[in-house]
């Protein structure tokens, strides 16, 4: 696909002090005054202050994006402080949009900024993303990413979509209305379950590559608001920041959606019963042969803290199991992760796989800090 017309009309002239802060936007070819006073008009909505959300915002602010409106639900975590770089240190435990505000108008007083403080989903996506010119989506859930995209479709809004995990990144801009128009869900027609994909919480990100991830996604808005370049539309661009290499995958329309009472008779879900931490430690500490406690997170993971005596066998490993002979001993096996999804998987190839006495600890290590070991640290 080639160049798309320009989003958004122009704004006023250039005040000479605007000539200045934007002049090295001004001397590229495809930019210049005309293109710096659409940017200055342009309504952005970002979805998530988070990892993707923090150089998209801050990047958006620099180039003079005229307003940005921050959708977040979510508070300042000292865990986020490794990768979303807009928040300080001392905004731990306020509101992520609260903090963002901040950092924008510090940045750039030609932006204007406002922020919902809620969580978006398809019952309010609508209302929060009209009147806006382009949504970026930087959101870590299918739900609210299918929410975002639906209402997207709906308004007629481009959004510019991507996902990071570890060293691994997904980025695509859908565009409602041009030829071959595709959507998220033509690249994800059935939706996952939630125990099927990990979080950065469970699975970790480098701090990095959010940053070049947000990088691609705020310059995907710069292209389309001003009208040149070659947006990425009807391809999913891949990066592997481990081997930093990337890849294209042409994306066309698939059709009809998978609805989620669809996908899971698609996908049965085995039963599986919990057994909280403390019933744990007790059987730990029974005269009787115990149960075996199966840790299904990574080793990095595993070194943080552990159920003593716990047997460490990631979830990919344990997945690839074709039956259970050697690989565990006999008897009860409870299954635990950081908070439960991993777990569940496991749990339930196992179940699969014929083995009769499983169960899943309830909360993960999470659990297990809050109730019997609070000097486990936190992660």
């Amino acid at each position: 696909m080639t160049s798309l017309p320009p989003l958004v009309e122009p704004g006023p002239p250039l005040t000479p002090e605007q000539v200045s802060r934007y002049s090295r936007h001004l001397l590229v070819p495809g930019l210049g005054m005309t293109a710096q006073r659409r940017l200055l008009r342009a309504r952005v909505a970002v979805v998530g202050a988070g990892g993707l959300g923090s150089p998209v915002l801050a990047y958006l602010a620099a180039a003079g994006v005229g307003h940005l409106t921050v959708i977040d639900d979510d508070d300042v975590d000292v865990t986020n402080l490794q990768r979303q770089v807009i928040h300080r240190a001392d905004a731990v435990g306020t509101p992520k949009g609260a903090s963002a505000e901040a950092f924008v108008r510090g940045l750039n007083p030609d932006v204007s900024v406002s922020v919902r403080h809620t969580r978006i989903d398809p019952g309010n996506a609508q209302e929060l993303l009209r009147g806006h010119d382009v949504v970026l989506d930087g959101a870590d859930n299918f739900p609210t990413r299918y929410a975002v995209s639906d209402a997207c479709v709906a308004l007629g809004v481009p959004l510019v979509w991507a996902a990071v995990l570890r060293f691994d990144a997904q980025l695509s801009t859908f565009v409602p209305g041009v030829e071959d128009a595709v959507s998220l869900r033509d690249l994800f027609p059935v939706p996952p379950r939630a125990e099927d994909v990990p979080s950065c919480s469970e699975a970790g990100v480098l701090g990095a590559l959010v940053g070049q991830v947000g990088s691609i996604m705020a310059a995907e808005v710069v292209k389309l608001v001003c009208g040149f370049g070659e947006p990425l539309v009807g391809r999913i661009l891949l990066i592997d920041a481990l081997t930093q290499r990337t890849r294209e995958v042409p994306l066309r329309p698939v059709g009809a959606v998978v609805q989620p009472e669809q996908r899971e008779q698609l996908r049965p879900v085995v039963p599986l019963p919990e057994v909280g931490p403390a019933e744990v430690a007790a059987m730990l500490g029974a005269a009787s042969a115990p149960a075996t406690v199966l840790d299904v997170r990574e080793p990095a993971e595993h070194e943080l803290g552990a159920v003593p005596g716990a047997l460490l066998v990631p979830v990919g490993e344990v997945l690839s199991w074709e039956d259970l002979d050697h690989h565990l001993p006999a008897g009860p096996v409870v299954v635990y992760c950081k908070a439960g999804p991993r777990a569940q998987r496991a749990a339930a190839h196992l179940v699969r796989l014929g083995h009769a006495e499983v169960s899943v600890m309830t909360g993960g290590i999470l659990g297990w800090i809050e109730q019997v070991d609070p000097t486990l640290p936190r992660y």
